[in-house]
């Protein structure tokens, strides 16, 4: 009987201390995942980096810490910064065209086919009465503002989150050998001899989907940033994060430098147009087909449908951070059932 009550007394300890530990590390476990995904994706770099300063591991970490500042927290507050003044003129925009009396549609509108007509004339309708026009404004403008305001909280938690994970990233690099040493001493423990093979699937698994979809991803975002600059496009920042977005979707690139061509056009420069369509064509939708091979590996074959639900499931879950870490999630799981079906019994 009391050896039942001290098992009892042990477990419910276990299931306490567990607990307790979860509802501390709990806001951080999107920069730990973040940092985890940064630091695995990274190693080979951060091993010739302290190769090259004599092994010393801490300045190593420390450059490869600063590294992520660079290329991560810095264009992030950059971005986030971009895009509250880009809402910030949008807006003004808006408000100075209403405040020069009804916008009558443009031209080309009314010559859409089927629906063409029918729209310039609700648009006539809507700007020639003020009333109706306010009531639309209004309709529309509170969604929005409900909008915009849940999305800059993400973007100002995802930021908090970065800069977590960059404080974080510092002691993976620093510790990461004897980190990897205790999770394979945890995984003999709980998987015996297959410990070794989880945690270098695992390891390939994340390699494989941040060079070959986030990799292509950047280099298409880059790319456009660059054509967007040199078009003149206005908020070319903006257009470039949505690029690195949707391209993780087949079509998705072409919606942004499409969209950028046709105000080109409707703006009167028919030029600058054309040179985004070719820019867009062969200069920014072609790395799907170029650079992915060189950077995509047989480890990050990811679905395209995992890839979506990765993306979008991990900015619900973590915010703008969880783009990250959803895909590699979901490709690690991906990998552990298929590793799980296709093991003998006896293997284990």
């Amino acid at each position: 009987m009391n050896h039942s009550l001290q098992h009892y007394a042990r477990l419910a300890a276990v299931v306490v201390v567990v607990v307790g530990c979860y509802q501390v590390l709990h806001p951080f476990i999107p920069a730990l995942l973040f940092a985890a995904v940064v630091c695995t994706a990274s190693w080979p770099l951060y091993r010739r980096l302290r190769d090259a300063v004599g092994g010393r591991a801490v300045w190593a970490a420390l450059l490869m810490t600063l590294l992520l500042v660079v290329l991560v927290i810095g264009p992030s507050t950059l971005l986030a910064l971009s895009l509250a003044d880009d809402v910030a003129s949008m807006f003004d925009g808006a408000r100075n065209l209403l405040d020069h009396g009804p916008l009558q549609p443009p031209g080309w509108l009314r010559d859409v086919p089927l629906v063409g007509a029918a729209l310039a004339d609700y648009w006539q309708r809507i700007a020639a009465s003020r009333e109706e026009l306010n009531a639309l404004l209004k309709s529309l403008f509170e969604p929005a503002r409900i909008v915009l305001l849940g999305a800059g909280k993400a973007i100002g938690g995802s930021l908090l989150q970065l800069t977590f994970a960059t404080f974080i990233a510092f002691f993976f690099y620093r510790d990461g050998e004897q980190l990897v040493r205790a999770a394979r001493a945890i995984l003999a423990k709980l998987a015996g001899p297959l410990g070794d093979t989880l945690l270098s699937t695992i390891n390939g698994t994340v390699i494989g989907v941040v060079h070959g979809i986030f990799g292509t991803a950047l280099a298409q975002a880059m790319v456009a940033l660059v054509g967007f600059l040199i078009a003149g496009v206005p908020g070319a920042l903006a257009l470039a994060s949505a690029t690195f977005l949707l391209s993780m979707i087949p079509v998705g690139p072409p919606l942004i430098w499409g969209g950028a061509a046709i105000w080109l056009f409707v703006q009167g420069s028919v030029g600058w147009g054309i040179f985004m369509v070719l820019w867009g064509l062969f200069a920014v939708s072609s790395i799907d087909n170029v650079v992915k091979p060189f950077l995509i590996s047989r480890a990050s074959s990811l679905p395209l449908l995992l890839i979506l639900l990765g993306v979008f499931g991990g900015i619900v879950a973590y915010g703008f951070i969880g783009i990250f870490i959803g895909p590699p999630m979901l490709a690690i799981g991906l990998t552990l059932v298929q590793l799980w079906t296709t093991t003998k019994p006896d293997a284990a």
